[in-house]
């Protein structure tokens, strides 16, 4: 990653968290909530920018401009709601997982292939 990448990145934040604040109250605490709930369970995804976190600022500026209350837009269980976004996305979990399963794998063919 060059410096050039590392502004551009902190530019696009600033940007981004600037749009996040001029939501709705309700709006900003849930969407605070929502990107710790990312943090925790890891989209690979959040790491290459804000793109799934935009749109999620698109989608409540959307629901805000209606006059929609937020828990509207996403329902009232809201890991239930970032669940859904993420369900067809790479987590670091599921990495992890896949790293386990593959030295398990690996491991157990070599204890078989000693005892054959």
């Amino acid at each position: 990653m060059s410096i050039q990448d590392i502004i551009q990145g902190k530019k696009e934040w600033r940007a981004h968290m600037a749009r996040v604040k001029s939501l709705p109250r309700d709006y900003q605490i849930v969407y605070k909530e929502i990107q710790k709930y990312f943090f925790k369970v890891g989209p690979v995804e959040l790491t290459g920018g804000t793109g799934l976190l935009s749109g999620i600022v698109d989608l409540f500026e959307e629901g805000a401009a209606l006059g929609k209350g937020v828990l509207d837009v996403t329902g009232r269980d809201v890991a239930a709601f970032c669940d859904e976004l993420i369900k067809d996305s790479k987590t670091y979990a599921d990495i992890c997982q896949e790293s386990v399963n593959q030295e398990v794998n690996k491991a157990m063919k070599k204890v078989t292939d000693k005892t054959k």
